[in-house]
């Protein structure tokens, strides 16, 4: 073989290595492109699920105070109403029209502790409200069975980016695998995060 033959196929074999960098690059940088998009996602349901967690928690304390508000108001007319029962019961010497205003005054207390136990209507009676207090735990306990799953995603996208970005200036194949695996692990965190299809066994 003489020596521009050997200095021809040389080149191309350089040209062939340079072209086949350039395009292992270029698709480097698109999975971390998608990666980094996939990062904004995780992102934004993690915010969102704190979000939710403090707000339920909050939502559930003040309605769980109003329970017992509505619970103090319903023991104290209650007791009204006993109290005026006895005073009916023990004085025969009432007259018919006081008689008839007690018992009006003991009907209006009796109507109103039925109302402080379940108020369908209105939506403020005992009943009503453990119901709400119930709702809004139920959603705090799924956002804080959520965030997990997305803290750990985002851990792990944003170590999978860095190992991409590794990966292009080391030209290792190895190292974008590795970063491709992470990613795919987080994408699972993620979508769990959302869904809960899985629960894991830390909060």
């Amino acid at each position: 073989m003489e020596a521009s033959e050997l200095a021809e196929k040389i080149s191309e074999a350089h040209h062939h290595h340079a072209v086949s960098d350039e395009t292992f690059r270029r698709r480097t940088a698109m999975v971390i492109g998608v990666i980094a998009m996939l990062l904004a996602i995780t992102t934004l349901g993690g915010s969102s699920t704190m979000k939710t967690m403090l707000s339920a928690n909050i939502h559930a304390a003040d309605t769980y105070n109003f329970y017992q508000s509505r619970n103090i108001r319903q023991t104290a007319t209650q007791l009204a109403a006993e109290e005026l029962e006895v005073q009916l019961a023990t004085r025969p010497d009432l007259t018919p029209a006081a008689q008839a205003e007690i018992q009006k005054r003991i009907d209006r207390y009796r109507a109103r502790v039925a109302r402080y136990e379940s108020d369908p209507q209105g939506g403020e009676g005992k009943k009503e409200l453990l119901a709400k207090a119930k709702q809004y735990e139920a959603q705090r306990d799924r956002a804080i069975e959520a965030d997990p799953n997305f803290e750990f995603g985002e851990a792990l996208f944003q170590i999978a980016i860095v190992l991409g970005s590794v990966s292009i200036v080391a030209g290792s194949r190895l190292l974008l695998w590795v970063c491709v695996g992470l990613a795919g692990v987080a994408s699972l965190l993620s979508l769990n995060g959302f869904f809960l299809f899985v629960h894991l066994p830390f909060h």
